[in-house]
């Protein structure tokens, strides 16, 4: 495959792996019209526009789309387009991160908000984990490439995720039952009902209900790890007077739970493992399970379970006014995720525990007005945006049965040799201290508060040629706070909390304060020789604001807190200076890290041709990056670093063909040739001058389709689909590689289109692939690297019924 991408790479993408957005996989001809293609419509520029005269590169989806296509939610999300991947780890509020061309927020973080704006019916998330838990009711996903300086101006340098809820209507009843079963005893259900309570106000309600074994089995107690159960309802209330003025409010919970998300696969074997973890294991009557990722093993201690909520209500008003619309939209949404008794040293030595939680609570209000300069020949957008974030976050950390015996062997030796230089100093030796219980409690804090105005113009200049610009100014201003209320130490006896030793904890406590300030924006021009093609330049200026990194040691070690440092008995100074190199006391660190911008530019072409059987669209992009920000876990600790410099770009060829009618055939991908960090003397080796995490060179997706009748009342179905990825670094730490990776998707069956009945069988990864999604630095382990695997063989039946 190196061969082909090195020296053919430009006549594979432009020949072949090209690809319409993947909505359009099902799209069919329009009834009204003598064939081609379906109209697609968007909401990119805030107003209803079709794709193909859209100057932006976007992926939507319907409804059907997302089902068909499996994605239940955005962890499969690359099924729609090569383009965007997801990627989670231990706690989805810290670890949940969207990728877009190669960018996008890496690593772990409590404090970081994505580089991909999520917005769901309009309101923007702080956290893509809101968008992990399963789709309810939705009537479409968009997928907006490319910084979104203007009209989605708050943390979409990457680009924007936008899902619609469906709309309630006060036309007539309606109802929906879907329901999917498959291996891993996986159960989904959902059902919607919609009905109008009179001529001007409409209720929709839906609910969801899904269980699903997790895929790893721990040996020693034959459970199943890393499962979920998910349930959810959304409710929703429309009241349109007039067709001047109408009122819609929504509101939604979900609450998803699970032995989650700790069961993990050996990437690279370390030291330790054979000599001490794997010896541990047995001794505590555990199994030592499998180093072969594709046994899917681990056996944990503890009875790690995992709760996420997330709720809230979203009021949107619109109202004709003044020969255009102003809008409204007001959200209230409180996102939670609490951790029990996990174990974070992610093997079957007793180690220790783990006991995380994490809350938001986040207010936001947009006011927007949509208007047309007729004198100009100019449509136009003029908003407002303010939001208000508040984080309570914390950790328990407990030693569990055999952390002592862990470390005594693991710096026996060590500690004999400094123990030995104490005597001979005429001081007394040190010892490890790491007895059962709770030996750390943590509290964070954090707030986050926007304001931003913005324009947004169109002007037609005459019939082929449109200028497009638009500005958005930011104020974001972030704080962040961490304390230890309690940590245990003995700094007058030679014993010594392990932490301590190794000179991690206790870290100075901190509370900060950033404001950043930006002008971002977007200029194009976008030309239409004929009706059926389209042509666009752009410029586009992205900005994510800059923060404080919420963890244990963004200020610092035990050696940046000089108060306690001064605590400790001169054994114990020098036992600490000796396991670090040497190193002395100094001040605090800044646990600030600085915004990030890019220089986005983009040429495009929207083409559509065999009487509208075919569309292609083609992008070429370059990204000038300026202080990236990477999250990074090194084991322990939790670092937010800036790159200087970074720059990305490729191209994307989009393509979609009507072979006959019912039949389409989509070749969509997408190849960034180059998407490094600039070389940084300040940045982690592992990162300086090398390509991006989460970034392959090549990926794409080959899909038929098929929905065409084989009798008056039935139409066969099927969907057959190749993903193709490139090799990738897959650790933000690290210069661990994932190679190549191919999937197989598939589903079979038919539909009754006049009573609205489907049944379709179903598989992803038909051929069992086994390949890793992130890998990590293992905790407390040196040179042991695990990893999360993505998804193996899964299969089941679908039945949906609308009437």
């Amino acid at each position: 495959m190196k061969g082909i991408l090195r020296a053919g790479t430009a006549g594979v993408i432009l020949a072949a792996m090209i690809a319409t957005p993947a909505f359009a996989q099902e799209a069919q001809a329009d009834s009204n019209d003598s064939g081609g293609l379906a109209e697609i419509v968007v909401t990119a520029q805030r107003r209803s526009e079709n794709l193909q005269n859209v100057p932006i590169a976007i992926t939507a989806a319907t409804a059907d789309t997302l089902a068909q296509a499996r994605v239940d939610n955005v962890s499969n999300i690359q099924a729609i387009t090569p383009s965007v991947t997801f990627r989670t780890a231990n706690i989805s509020s810290s670890t949940a991160n969207v990728i877009i061309r190669g960018l996008g927020t890496t690593g772990n973080s409590r404090s970081f908000e994505g580089s991909v704006g999520v917005f769901i019916d309009g309101v923007y998330r702080t956290r893509a984990a809101a968008a992990l838990q399963n789709f309810l009711d939705i009537d479409n996903l968009q997928v907006l490439r490319g910084p979104q300086g203007t009209l989605f101006g708050k943390n979409t340098t990457a680009g924007a995720l936008l899902l619609a809820s469906a709309k309630p209507s006060t036309d007539k009843s309606a109802f929906l039952f879907d329901a999917t079963y498959g291996n891993y005893n996986s159960l989904m259900v959902k059902a919607a009902g919609n009905v109008p309570l009179s001529d001007t106000v409409a209720f929709r309600i839906a609910g969801l209900a899904s269980t699903r074994e997790g895929f790893y089995t721990n040996p020693t107690t034959g459970k199943d790890l890393n499962g979920d159960a998910t349930q959810a309802v959304k409710a929703q209330l429309l009241f349109e007077p007039s067709s001047d003025f109408s009122v819609r409010l929504i509101g939604d919970y979900s609450r998803g739970s699970g032995n989650c998300c700790y069961a993990t696969s050996e990437f690279a074997v370390g030291p330790t493992t054979g000599l001490l973890i794997e010896p541990l294991t047995a001794a505590n009557g555990g199994v030592v399970s499998s180093r072969d990722p594709s046994a899917w093993e681990q056996t944990l201690n503890g009875n790690g379970n995992q709760v996420i909520k997330d709720y809230g209500a979203t009021l949107q008003m619109e109202l004709a006014l003044g020969g255009g619309t102003l809008k409204s939209v007001s959200a209230y949404r409180k996102f939670e995720v609490n951790q029990n008794d996990m174990d974070p040293d992610f093997t079957g030595a007793d180690l220790f525990r783990y006991y995380e939680n994490f809350k938001s609570r986040f207010l936001s209000q947009e006011l927007t007005y949509n208007g047309k300069i007729e004198a100009l020949n100019a449509d136009f957008v003029l908003g407002g945006f303010i939001s208000d974030e508040k984080l309570q976050m914390g950790r328990t950390l407990p030693w569990a049965s055999q952390a002592q015996v862990y470390w005594d062997a693991l710096l026996g030796g060590p500690l004999a040799g400094i123990n030995g230089y104490l005597a001979s100093q005429g001081l007394d030796p040190v010892s490890i201290s790491a007895p059962v219980g709770t030996w750390a409690v943590e509290k964070m804090r954090g707030k986050a508060r926007s304001y931003a105005g913005f324009a947004h113009v169109d002007f037609a200049v005459g019939e082929k040629v449109n200028v497009i610009a638009g500005l958005r100014y930011s104020v974001e201003k972030k704080q962040g706070s961490f304390v230890n209320p309690y940590y245990r130490t003995s700094p007058n006896g030679s014993a010594t909390e392990i932490f301590t030793l190794l000179g991690l904890m206790p870290s100075p406590a901190y509370d900060r304060e950033i404001t950043n300030k930006s002008l971002s924006g977007t200029f194009g021009i976008q030309y239409r020789p004929v009706s059926d093609v389209m042509l666009y330049a752009t410029y586009n200026r992205g900005f994510k604001a800059g923060g404080v990194n919420i963890d244990a040691n963004a200020a610092g070690t035990v050696l940046n807190n000089g108060a306690f440092y001064s605590t400790l008995s001169p054994s114990q100074q020098i036992a600490i200076s000796l396991l670090n190199g040497g190193a002395g006391v100094s001040p605090p660190t800044n646990p600030t890290y600085k915004p990030e911008t890019v220089n986005a530019f983009e040429v495009g072409a929207k083409i559509q041709y065999l009487n509208r059987r075919a569309r292609t669209n083609i992008a070429l992009f370059y990204y000038d990056l300026h202080d990236l920000q990477v999250a990074q876990f090194l084991g322990l600790q939790f670092t937010v670093l800036n790159t200087a410099k970074a720059k990305d770009y490729g191209l994307e060829i989009e393509n979609l063909f009507e072979l006959t009618d019912g039949v389409t055939l989509a070749l969509d991908g997408t190849w960034v040739p180059h998407a490094k960090y600039g070389k940084d003397p300040l940045l982690d080796p592992a990162l300086s001058g090398q390509r991006f995490r989460y970034a392959p060179k090549f990926a794409g997706n080959a899909t038929i389709n098929v929905d065409t009748p084989i009798t008056e009342n039935v139409n066969l179905t099927a969907r057959l689909q190749y993903q193709y990825t490139g090799k990738q670094f897959v650790n933000t730490a690290g210069t661990e590689v994932q190679g190549a990776v191919s999937l197989v998707n598939a589903n079979l069956g038919f539909k009754l289109p006049k009573s609205g009945l489907t049944v379709e069988g179903w598989v992803q990864n038909l051929f069992d692939e086994t390949y890793f999604t992130a890998a990590f630095n293992s905790t407390l382990q040196t040179g042991d690297i695990r990893g999360y695997l993505g998804a193996p063989r899964t299969y089941g039946i679908r039945l949906r019924a609308a009437f």
